[in-house]
């Protein structure tokens, strides 16, 4: 395939992630209203959702590199599109999050497809480039999510939201199934066996280079999840934004993410993929310092959250780049496994922060600010301290 179309497959992949996300997030307030559920009970439609994607990676990857991306892929957005039509139509919120649960383990699979393609067609080096390529296009998907939800939402109800997944994800199939071809040079025979995986896990989590990737993308999208998670009800609720005002400070952020994934090619090309993640690292910490001292001065205003959180998605841009591209770089062999593993690390600790966020929201922006000031002081760390001396690419 051309870079071009191997760049408009990743965002396309990669973005039914966000889009899956972000298209229903302004419908949370309406959900916990119309179907009469708790705020822990609404937010569980977002949590089953990330638990599942993250163990379904676990699945995935190695059925990827034993029987090929291109099966998995048709397979994965198939049931996808069938799980947002039960969620579309779910008459409780119990159904609704067995729904969003399905999502996510078959979101899984064009997420770890997406990474694994790219590895598949490129060097470390080269798959940078068109990974940021790619995730370009992930922000331009991204930034008509919220905005789409927020809409549908405000007018149609929240089942509309949840049902433009379902076409969503048709319309991706489609695609997959005309211009995707198989990419995988030689299917692993072995790749499902169990004696064999588990030292192949081992091996790959050994491996200082995923360690500090992984690690790095975990802490980024863990901050980020920690205001995907309860923005709508500060925001919304607190605040008093519209649902579609709500959407386009959404749609703000995703620009932000946007130009973040620019900056990852500019800098990649002239400072290295360390330098790049150097320079985000400095802008997450800005973020978390800033968002914090807006809150200890007691600004209780929007732009007091979004504004840092913008800044925030604009490093996070540049980490994911480099980091979704750094965690399979070392495997070529074995891309399929470290994409799962590193999703399975990403998914669980997105999982882990949202719990904590949902049992300490007491009706104020406190879980929220401290959420993303964490997650970008942590992120600051890793990107400095442990992608600098082990984050070069090459392959184990």
């Amino acid at each position: 395939m051309s870079t071009a179309r191997v760049a408009l497959a990743l965002a396309l992949f990669m973005g039914l992630q966000p889009i899956t996300t972000d298209l229903y997030l302004p419908a949370l307030p309406a959900i916990r209203r119309e179907l009469g559920a708790s705020m822990h009970a609404v937010q569980m439609t977002l949590a089953a959702l990330i638990l599942a994607f993250g163990v379904a990676q676990l699945f995935w990857g190695p059925v990827a590199d034993r029987y090929g991306r291109r099966p998995v892929l048709l397979a994965g957005l198939a049931l996808y599109t069938l799980a947002s039509i039960g969620a579309a139509l779910a008459p409780d919120i119990h159904a609704l999050v067995a729904w969003r649960a399905v999502q996510g383990a078959c979101m899984a699979a064009t997420v770890v497809c997406g990474r694994s393609i790219v590895r598949d067609c490129y060097a470390p080096h080269e798959g940078v480039q068109v990974m940021a390529r790619g995730f370009t296009g992930l922000g331009l998907i991204a930034l008509l999510g919220p905005v789409s939800g927020g809409l549908l939402t405000e007018y149609f109800g929240f089942r509309a939201a949840l049902a433009a997944l379902a076409a969503c994800s048709a319309a991706i199939l489609l695609f997959a199934w005309l211009c995707v071809a198989e990419t995988v040079p030689r299917r692993n025979p072995d790749a499902l066996k169990l004696k064999l995986l588990l030292p192949t896990w081992r091996h790959i989590a050994r491996h200082p280079g995923f360690r500090a990737y992984s690690a790095l993308t975990a802490c980024t999208y863990g901050g980020l999840y920690a205001y995907l998670a309860i923005s709508p009800f500060v925001l919304i609720e607190l605040l008093g934004v519209s649902r579609a005002g709500y959407g386009g400070l959404m749609a703000g952020g995703s620009l932000a993410y946007l130009a973040g994934t620019v900056a990852c090619r500019r800098w990649a090309a002239r400072f290295g993929v360390v330098g790049a993640v150097r320079r985000a690292s400095w802008c997450s910490l800005a973020a978390a310092i800033s968002i914090a001292a807006l809150a200890a001065a007691g600004e209780q205003a929007a732009w007091a959250i979004v504004l840092p959180v913008w800044l925030y998605a604009f490093a996070h841009g540049t980490h994911q780049s480099c980091g979704q591209s750094g965690v399979v770089a070392p495997f070529p062999g074995h891309a399929g496994a470290a994409s799962a593993l590193a999703g399975f690390v990403l998914s669980a600790t997105a999982f882990g922060v949202g719990q904590l966020v949902a049992l300490a929201f007491d009706g104020s922006a406190a879980p929220l600010v401290a959420g993303i000031a964490l997650g970008g002081l942590c992120t600051a760390c890793v990107g400095l301290l442990a992608v600098r001396p082990h984050g070069e690419m090459a392959a184990a």
